[in-house]
């Protein structure tokens, strides 16, 4: 596997996993909250051919406040 196939793999399995712990009873929620943007934010450029070429990655659904 590719270096940045090997980290975009690792990093979308720990947001995973942090999103299965949040749902858990007991879960530490301050934990949760003070890890998960800075994981989201390290999560690197997909890798080549992740996606299909014509999908663009930038012009997503319009959201609420978007003008």
């Amino acid at each position: 596997m590719c270096p940045d196939c090997e980290d975009f793999a690792r990093t979308v399995l720990l947001l995973g996993q942090l999103a299965l712990y949040a749902d858990m009873a007991g879960a530490d929620l301050d934990f949760v909250d003070a890890v998960s943007p800075s994981l989201a934010v390290s999560l690197p450029e997909p890798p080549p051919g992740m996606f299909p070429d014509d999908q663009d990655h930038d012009g997503g659904p319009a959201y609420p406040g978007d003008v």
